[in-house]
């Protein structure tokens, strides 16, 4: 179905919930983790009707649009204002705000700028009781009761269908400088995020590509992208009075054991060419495998060397190519498992369990912006506590007291 009003969802709800069918929202199914797939059947719910921008408040830095805008699309309406919101995932020209919600889809810029859950003032929602309600403030301070809006945030559809946001936006800067370093291997480059994340100058992205990740952006990219042990993209935004000091400490926080090279992109071609070489990576991967296993765990920053050289040393235990490029400001890395045949993808499946037993062992967690749906269920036990587990259960009974609301997912 094609809900294009708040009122049309509350319907939905009410006749899914009287007959007891489930109700899956569906943004512009970008997502990778299977959470929009019906698994016992049911009614999805698209929301690429209700796709208006409600309002844009540049004075009260806030703007209220329906799930269905896409990210570019209110990037670009926004830019005309001088603001930005800050999520900006790789698939931005065709992903919803609503869909950004649902996983708290983040992107490069997070690093310094924040999630959605950062991003966002409140919401108006559908509960799978059938009962529409508002939460969250229009202002930038609240402490009024819980926050729903957070807890909303990330939930994958499955407490309640958002109708509506109240979105945080923040001022595009006068400058950007973009910088690329490149080092003899990837611990070198790990250990290199560290540093840069310890001095007080936060880059606005701080990108880390392994050697494997560097030879598909560069066959995309041609010359633009070096071929290295790994490189890191680093962004500093600000106000070009500020900005020389400013490149220059994080600069001289990349500098160190195996660095090859640091420059700076000397025009704003050059930086659009880095770009656009990294956000094809993940498209590029298909080429090599259609049925790629695609992660995105977290760890403290401190500890990206380690799992950097854990995850090198699982792809030569199990024979199995991986490519691992992403956030490396936030200790985001995309892990991306490139099986060509039945047999690579059982042992995939193996080297992946290794990963994430790895990555709790860090300290870290299981997903950073892709969220759980159904391709991670099973790993959840592993990084959330029994009784944690109970306390969520219990919070989706609240909003969902027949369970209609995408059955099968996130929830072991």
């Amino acid at each position: 179905v094609f809900p294009g009003t708040h009122e049309q969802v509350v319907a939905l709800v009410q006749a899914c919930r009287a007959h007891r069918v489930p109700v899956i929202a569906r943004g512009r199914g970008s997502n990778t983790t299977g959470a929009t797939v019906p698994l016992d059947g049911g009614v999805v719910a698209s929301f690429e009707r209700m796709n208006r921008i409600v309002r844009i408040d540049p004075d009260n830095r806030l703007a209220v649009v329906e799930p269905g805008v896409l990210n570019a699309d209110l990037q670009q309406a926004l830019a005309a204002h001088g603001f930005f919101w800050p999520p900006d995932p790789s698939s931005a020209p065709w992903c919803s705000i609503g869909g950004n919600l649902a996983c708290n889809s983040a992107g490069p810029r997070a690093v310094k700028y924040g999630s959605p859950r950062e991003n966002t003032l409140g919401l108006r929602a559908v509960a799978g009781s059938g009962e529409g309600f508002r939460c969250g403030t229009y202002t930038s301070k609240g402490a009024t009761g819980y926050d729903l809006t957070r807890l909303l945030i990330g939930s994958e559809g499955t407490l309640a269908l958002i109708t509506e946001a109240t979105l945080k936006l923040t001022p595009k800067p006068s400058a950007v400088r973009t910088l690329r370093a490149t080092y003899r291997d990837v611990g070198a480059a790990a250990r290199a995020v560290a540093r840069i994340m310890a001095q007080p100058v936060t880059p606005c992205a701080l990108e880390f590509i392994d050697d494997v990740a560097l030879k598909l952006a560069h066959a995309h990219g041609g010359d633009s992208v070096p071929l290295a042990g790994a490189m890191l993209m680093i962004e500093v935004d600000g106000e070009p009075a500020t900005l020389d000091s400013a490149v220059d400490a994080v600069a001289a926080a990349a500098r160190g054991d195996g660095l090859e090279e640091l420059r700076v992109a000397q025009s704003a071609d050059e930086t659009r060419a880095l770009w656009a070489a990294r956000k094809a990576l993940s498209p590029a991967q298909r080429t090599i495998s259609p049925n790629k296993i695609n992660e995105d765990v977290v760890v403290p920053v401190s500890h990206l060397p380690a799992l950097v050289d854990g995850i090198k040393r699982f792809a030569a235990k199990h024979d199995v190519l991986i490519v691992t490029f992403g956030h490396a400001g936030n200790g985001n890395l995309h892990v991306n498992l490139l099986p060509r045949d039945d047999a690579e993808r059982k042992r995939a499946h193996a080297c992946l369990a290794e990963v994430f037993a790895l990555v709790i062992e860090l300290e870290g967690t299981l997903s950073g912006e892709h969220g759980i749906g159904l391709a991670k269920r099973e790993f959840m036990p592993l990084a959330v506590p029994a009784t944690t587990l109970e306390l969520m259960r219990n919070v989706k009974a609240a909003f969902d007291p027949d369970g209609i609301l995408n059955p099968g997912k996130l929830l072991p």
